[in-house]
């Protein structure tokens, strides 16, 4: 402040991450972007949260606090999928963890408003993003309010905020009181009374189904009320990222979800308002939703406006250092390091997958740069970005493969509320034409100076073989040795909770890779990622996934289990027993959901089948399931017959067994590793016929640090 001349900041952003200036950090782009629409930005990372001191660094802003929890929801950066305590933050330098507080957003709203009475906070990140409603946190096993209530903020925004926050700050600069700004895009606040000239709309009106009304014995949630709301056209126009888009009109119509302390208390009207707040998101025909939380409301706008290409490659030209702050000295942060090299290409993702968070917060409309703008990117990485050795790390985004693809139709696109493009089937509507990437990789490896560019974002394959020449293209020249795609399972019952696509399109698209890899004279692999106690699993089906994982020769070393992110489908589906991607009632047919740890350590023991600490639990698993035939020493069985000395019970120290697996396998272990991590390939151990990944760890990651 000091260097530039600065008395005051207008907008202080609070993060839960260190702060790196690149366009792969949230904090970093909002402040970019405010920086570049004339306003004084300053930035607080990883404040003390003990006191307010540390929020008061930079002085007293001139509009309002930003906060943000960071890159990642704070929950999920502290706890792992059974609740332990991580000992790392890949966001933090030296990844030292304990940098930020648990439920950051709601710590570091409480401290702003601590250090500055009176001044306006406004929050956001993922963490805000997906807590939005009365939402089920799996940490406290509970329903809790909207972290607007919890947190006091004056105003939320959701996904991503550049435009929100952009006409936000302008019109508060304007002299506009946060309080009376109730219009913007992806934006939410509590209200004493609902609007008399609001019109509410029955669920039922939207997507053709019952409501909870008479599903669930006549609740009182979904009252009609008549009239007319100020249209949109009244708003003042104020300058955005690009000045020549508006903000489509909004409908003077909302719906009411089930209330706070109804979905506290009864399950299935969590689902019901779970379901409606998934088909709420598309930005074209999205109303307003409220939710009442005692005798206040908690008002959400419908979804912001995507941006377009030319605002992207706006908001990814702008003057990112690429490295981060100089006062980490020279600090390692791995998030940084991962992403150093990397170029994000597009936003968003319409698959739908029922268990991940980036079409909740991004949408399911696909935000692309141009090739230009990803070209120089790429340029700008070869000669500014310290350590660059002419390798890209990726060229990708939440997926590798949906740059530039959308709805064949903008008029179909503005009024379809399917929750996934490529569930259960690909929609007829959706162009899949993956040839433009091709270009894209072309044209980026033919740039002076870079070596090797490499995608290592997930590939949706089932998308993927419907352009084979995309897949040969990727397989000839973008695989480093192995590629990573993630069929999650093998079983439809736990797929069509996911909403993932059967093994089919696995094997189509593994046909086409190792086609493909003989034909390039390459010696490449696939390796499947597996979720393990998803909801719809039942032990059946994870043992017929183990059963498959033996067949293919896999031995999968890092597994993990579901874990029930704030507003996903699948968290709901875990919390009420329900499918919200069905009508749901009280006689809807019930979810299997694997809970308790016992039942959560055995789905994960299949994923490791060929691990000797897990062979006591399954053999007890497997005869209380009536297949004791995948018990014994020949190939064709799941794991071995008891040996002398094991009890057979999962608490039984098997040190004996261990030990000798151990000996017998040290030296060989200790060459195939050699040759895997000279070569970069998998190689086959000779005891099992299974692959192991090139410098895996062979100690056994029960006692090892947890990983993400």
């Amino acid at each position: 402040m000091e260097q530039l001349g600065w008395d005051s900041c207008d907008i202080i952003i609070v993060t839960g991450d260190a702060y790196v200036d690149h366009a792969s950090f949230g904090m970093a782009v909002i402040g970019r972007v405010l920086e570049a629409q004339g306003f004084r930005v300053g930035i607080i990372a990883q404040p003390d949260w003990t006191s307010k001191q540390a929020f008061q660094v930079l002085g007293r802003p001139n509009l309002f606090f930003g906060v943000t929890a960071g890159n990642m929801d704070s929950m999920v950066n502290h706890y792992t999928a059974e609740k332990r305590i991580r000992h790392d933050d890949a966001y933090t330098p030296g990844n030292v963890a304990g940098k930020r507080p648990d439920r950051a957003v709601i710590v570091y709203s409480q401290r702003c408003q601590e250090a500055f009475k009176g001044i306006p906070v406004v929050i956001g990140s993922i963490e805000a993003s997906l807590r939005r409603i009365a939402h089920y946190d799996y940490w406290s096993d509970k329903v809790r309010r909207s972290v607007l209530m919890e947190s006091k903020a004056d105003m939320l925004l959701y996904g991503n905020a550049e435009r929100a926050i952009v006409e936000l700050a302008h019109r508060i600069s304007n002299g506009e009181k946060i309080k009376q700004i109730k219009d913007i895009r992806g934006t939410a606040y509590v209200i004493s009374d609902i609007p008399t000239d609001a019109l509410c709309i029955e669920a039922s009106a939207l997507t053709g189904e019952q409501t909870a009304d008479s599903v669930l014995n006549n609740t009182d949630q979904l009252i009609s009320e008549k009239g007319s709301m100020q249209s949109s056209e009244t708003i003042k126009t104020v300058r955005i990222i690009d000045p020549h888009t508006i903000s489509a009109p909004q409908t003077n119509e909302y719906i009411r979800l089930p209330s706070f302390e109804q979905v506290r208390q009864d399950k299935v009207l969590y689902g019901h308002a779970s379901r409606i707040l998934h088909r709420e998101t598309n930005p074209g025909n999205a109303r307003a939703l409220v939710q009442a939380h005692g005798e206040r409301f908690v008002w959400l706008n419908p979804p912001p406006i995507p941006l377009s290409t030319p605002e992207m490659d706006w908001v990814f030209g702008l003057p990112f250092q690429r490295v981060p702050h100089p006062s980490y000295g020279g600090a390692r942060i791995p998030a940084y390091e991962m992403i150093r090299f990397s170029i994000n290409i597009m936003r968003g993702c319409f698959g739908g997958c029922t268990f991940c968070s980036i079409t909740e917060h991004e949408g399911r409309i696909i935000q692309s740069r141009s090739e230009e703008s990803i070209l120089s990117e790429i340029e700008n990485i070869r000669d500014k970005t310290p350590g660059f050795t002419g390798v890209i790390s990726d060229l990708g985004g939440p997926t590798a493969n949906m740059w530039r693809l959308a709805c064949k139709s903008k008029a179909i696109e503005t009024r379809c509320k399917r929750l996934s493009c490529i569930h259960p089937s690909i929609c007829k509507n959706l162009n899949t034409d993956q040839t433009p990437l091709i270009s894209l990789y072309r044209r980026a490896r033919a740039i002076k100076g870079v070596k090797k560019v490499l995608i290592a974002s997930g590939l949706r394959y089932d998308l993927a073989v419907e352009t084979p020449e995309y897949v040969k293209e990727l397989v000839t020249e973008h695989v480093g040795g192995y590629l990573k795609i993630a069929p999650e399972h093998t079983e439809s019952g736990p797929l069509s909770k996911m909403m993932k696509p059967g093994m089919g399109a696995y094997n189509e698209f593994k046909a086409l890779f190792d086609k493909f890899s003989r034909q390039a004279g390459k010696e490449q692999y696939l390796i499947p990622y597996f979720i393990a106690a998803h909801p719809g699993t039942t032990d059946s089906d994870m043992m017929n996934l183990a059963i498959w994982l033996k067949r293919n020769d896999f031995r999968a070393d890092q597994v993990q289990n579901f874990y029930p992110s704030p507003m996903s489908t699948a968290t709901a589906m875990y919390h009420s027993r329900k499918n919200p991607l069905k009508r749901i009632g009280r006689d809807s047919d019930p979810v299997s959901i694997p809970k308790g740890t016992v039942q959560r350590r055995l789905h994960k023991a299949f994923l490791r089948y060929h691990d000797p600490d897990n062979w006591p639990l399954l053999r007890e698993a497997l005869k209380k399931m009536g297949h004791s035939e995948l018990i014994g020493n020949g190939k064709k069985h799941l794991v071995p017959a008891a040996q002398s000395g094991d009890s057979g019970s999962y608490r039984s120290n098997t040190s004996k067994l261990k030990k000798a697996h151990q000996k017998n396998d040290k030296s060989r272990r200790k060459s195939a590793n050699h040759t895997a991590k000279k070569k970069g390939q998998i190689v086959k151990t000779q005891h099992t016929g299974l692959p192991k990944l090139p410098g895996a760890p062979i100690k056994r990651s029960s006692k090892k640090k947890r990983h993400r």
